[in-house]
């Protein structure tokens, strides 16, 4: 059945309580490559219990509503539903542990056309659950493959993140695992895409995907580490688009501009010279 414009825009998620421990916050960190070279003094915080610190891309699994557009049961074509943009502002320092709370609603819906697919995008608001204090905002935009033509508006959509044509200020090379999707998949996305190589085969790909919230995770990892020193209270948002898929053990570039607290980022596969995001972020002053 086509997309079901008046059901997805008036769409709201329950409102989703999360408890998590210390290793939930671990098991993210790993998830995203965190401590590859495990004497890295630097990254050893974010996946050791003793002073443990979370990572500012952690917002992207807390209270996440995985699996919401298949239960909307509004017309998606769950095989062709890909991750097209994401971003975080980060309000207070997340907790290692704890209980939040989070709503998710779609705040827009474009209609690029038959054969061009539609954009969803969502926001989700996250808060202590014990304070009420916000502790993220999350928006994302889901791209839906198979389903455009449904009459819908066509538009407006979010602008490209511009890049300079100067190079870069710095460059982070960052390895992924080939196991990569199966640590990642435990922090909450059990997409099959991410683990069966038939499936991800049937999607039009080589085999599984690496998640895009984990390449997202990768770029902010590259940041932290070139511009903030592992200082994770200096990254304060993050937004990207996604281009093109990553696979599971290929290396991540990060390319990097910084102009005072405005950063501009885009991570490609050098191996293939492709493109996979790019993004702005903001430093704290």
């Amino acid at each position: 059945m086509p997309l079901d414009y008046d059901k997805l825009i008036n769409w709201s998620a329950k409102t989703l309580d999360q408890h998590y421990s210390t290793k939930d916050t671990i098991l993210y960190a790993l998830g995203i490559g965190l401590a590859h070279d495990p004497l890295d003094q630097k990254q050893l915080p974010f996946v050791y219990e003793k002073k443990l610190r979370s990572l500012p891309t952690m917002a992207t699994i807390l209270c996440y509503p995985f699996g919401w557009l298949h239960k909307a049961e509004a017309g998606i074509t769950r095989l062709k539903l890909v991750h097209a943009e994401q971003g975080i502002q980060i309000h207070k320092p997340i907790p290692t542990q704890g209980a939040l709370t989070g709503s998710t609603a779609v705040t827009s819906i474009v209609d690029k056309g038959k054969d061009k697919g539609a954009l969803i995008y969502s926001e989700r608001r996250v808060c202590d659950k014990e304070t009420g204090d916000l502790i993220f905002t999350a928006t994302a935009t889901t791209f839906c493959r198979a389903d455009g033509g449904f009459g819908g508006p066509s538009g407006p959509t979010k602008p490209a993140p511009e890049i300079p044509a100067r190079d870069p200020d710095f460059v982070c090379d960052l390895p992924t695992l080939p196991q990569a999707a199966l640590i990642y998949r435990l922090c909450g996305d059990t997409n099959p895409l991410h683990i069966e190589p038939e499936i991800g085969k049937r999607a039009g790909f080589q085999g599984p995907l690496l998640h895009g919230l984990c390449t997202f995770g990768v770029a902010g990892h590259a940041i932290l580490k070139t511009l903030c020193d592992y200082d994770e209270t200096m990254l304060t948002s993050l937004d990207t688009r996604f281009s093109a898929p990553v696979y599971p053990g290929e290396a991540l570039r990060t390319e990097i501009w910084q102009n005072g607290t405005d950063v501009r980022f885009r991570s490609s596969i050098a191996a293939r010279a492709s493109i996979v995001l790019s993004g702005t972020a903001k430093l704290k002053d």
